[in-house]
């Protein structure tokens, strides 16, 4: 994210809480909002997500004591006309002498050499804002003071009883990866990476300026603390080869369509050795001619004929794992729904959702006279035993 687009956001709003909230309220009204809207509660629910994506954006902050103070100042000044307003369609700070465009001096600051500076110098540490970036397998960039490389998303489509049942599947990627020839280290065989003088290894150079701290990336090492004087030739000092490449993902029992696996360090190699980021693999599951989910339960329809639902009987159905025999009593309604207990979706915990069998009527199409007979004489039996299939419906 920019460093001018979280100037725009309203945390305390995203949360539902005032700016004064305590640590425990905003705690509280996170993990409300988390469980409420949760994508594996509500898989496919866009709005759901959205609001999941923003009150945990906002607890990232929110719930930090030094990033809330450094987010409440940040706020205050711009309430204040600190910074001149936000305008122009780049979002960019425009007025009062101040630019997020190298250019101009600060209020009544003019003295700064000539030289420009950029809203990040002043607020450059927060939020995060030195974390790997994220980007779709082939494509993207990160900034140059990442401390890791980029996250990579990609996507897989299982089986229906793939996901419920979970598996391992190889996926193949062409992303950034270690150079194999400096093993990431940027640095010719035999040689290695020297500490920038410059900033000591920090990757980022400091100043006060009035009363104001003011910090950059170290333009000598370009933000990654170290200086490669003489480069690998293959990777040309980066420490990066784009190479395909295969991993392999495990994927849980109970996926649902839609959810994320995440794999830590398998992402794009950072710069000269730095962390890899990670792996975002989201599942598509093909619909079942069979099942259906609830949650962890499992749905299922078994045509039955209207003399075993009088009758009372029990019908063989299938499972994920082999075929049980449910008993339908006596008398039983078409639509109903009868519970199998413990032959749903595998739960984390090692327990499993249930079965749930609806039972529907199928009619025969075609009689023999024989069974237009019999069925005749019980229509008439029927009657006679005063059964109404009408008398509580109200068709008027």
């Amino acid at each position: 994210m920019a460093q001018n687009e979280w100037a725009e956001k309203d945390y305390y709003r995203d949360l539902g809480v005032s700016s004064s909230a305590s640590a425990d309220e905003i705690k509280k009204a996170y993990r409300q909002i988390a469980r409420e809207n949760h994508p594996d509660k509500n898989p496919g629910d866009t709005v759901a997500e959205d609001k999941f994506k923003r009150a945990s954006e906002a607890y990232s902050v929110l719930g930090d004591k030094d990033k809330r103070a450094e987010y409440d100042e940040l706020k205050r000044l711009i309430a204040s006309g600190g910074f001149g307003g936000f305008g122009g369609a780049s979002g960019g700070f425009s007025t009062g002498g101040f630019s997020t465009s190298g250019t101009g001096g600060f209020g009544g600051f003019s003295d700064f050499g000539g030289e420009g500076f950029d809203v990040s110098d002043l607020f450059g540490g927060m939020f995060g804002a030195s974390s790997g970036g994220r980007r779709h397998a082939g494509s993207g960039h990160q900034s140059q003071r990442s401390t890791r490389g980029a996250d990579v998303e990609t996507e897989i489509t299982l089986e229906f009883r793939e996901a419920t049942k979970g598996v391992t599947v190889p996926i193949r990627l062409t992303s950034p990866a270690p150079c194999q020839t400096c093993h990431g280290s940027g640095a010719k065989p035999g040689t290695s990476p020297k500490t920038c003088a410059t900033c000591s290894g920090r990757g980022v150079t400091s100043e006060q300026r009035g009363g104001f701290g003011f910090s950059r990336p170290c333009t000598d090492c370009n933000g990654t603390g170290t200086r490669v004087e003489d480069p690998c030739t293959d990777c040309n000092g980066t420490g990066q080869q784009s190479r395909a490449r295969t991993i392999t993902v495990r994927v849980p029992a109970g996926v649902v369509d839609g959810q994320k696996v995440r794999l830590a360090g398998q992402g794009a190699a950072g710069e000269r050795g730095k962390p890899s980021g990670d792996l975002f693999v989201t599942v598509h599951v093909r619909p079942d001619k069979i099942f259906t989910r609830s949650g962890d339960d499992l749905k299922l329809t078994v045509p039955v004929s209207f003399s075993e639902l009088v009758l009372g009987g029990a019908v063989t159905v299938p499972t994920l794992d082999s075929k049980v025999r449910v008993r339908i009593p006596q008398g039983t309604q078409d639509g109903t729904t009868l519970r199998v207990r413990n032959h749903g979706v595998n739960k984390r915990n090692g327990a499993s959702g249930d079965l749930l069998v609806t039972v529907k009527v199928e009619v025969p199409k075609n009689l023999d006279e024989g069974a237009m007979s019999a069925l005749r004489k019980y229509a008439e039996e029927e009657k006679r035993s005063g059964f109404d299939p009408r008398e509580n419906w109200d068709g008027s």
